[in-house]
């Protein structure tokens, strides 16, 4: 029997719950975009593609540290966790600039 066997499956859930969100605002932010009559700025593009990716990054980050941790049965701060949180931040606010008119 693997040892905190549920904790695993949980920890790769989280994680592609964030991949999952991240690809949302990105994919819903060029969309609207499209939609709308103004001309959208190059470089908002490509900021919006950043920060989703940093968010998939740091998300993938946190997945293997937290792994890590529930290996060890350490109960250490995450700060990953306030990392990923502000890189949502940033993605939302992006998002905003993208789609601002």
């Amino acid at each position: 029997m693997i040892v905190n066997f549920g904790s695993h499956p949980s920890n790769e859930q989280v994680f592609l719950a964030w991949v999952r969100t991240a690809v949302a605002i990105v994919g819903f932010g060029l969309a609207a975009a499209r939609l709308g009559e103004r001309a959208v700025p190059f470089w908002s593009t490509w900021l919006l593609f950043a920060a989703g990716g940093a968010v998939t990054i740091l998300a993938w980050l946190r997945m293997r540290h937290v792994r890590k941790r529930i290996d060890r049965q350490d109960r250490l701060p995450d700060v990953l966790l306030v990392l990923l949180v502000l890189a949502l931040f940033a993605l939302l606010g992006s998002f905003a600039v993208h789609v601002a008119p």
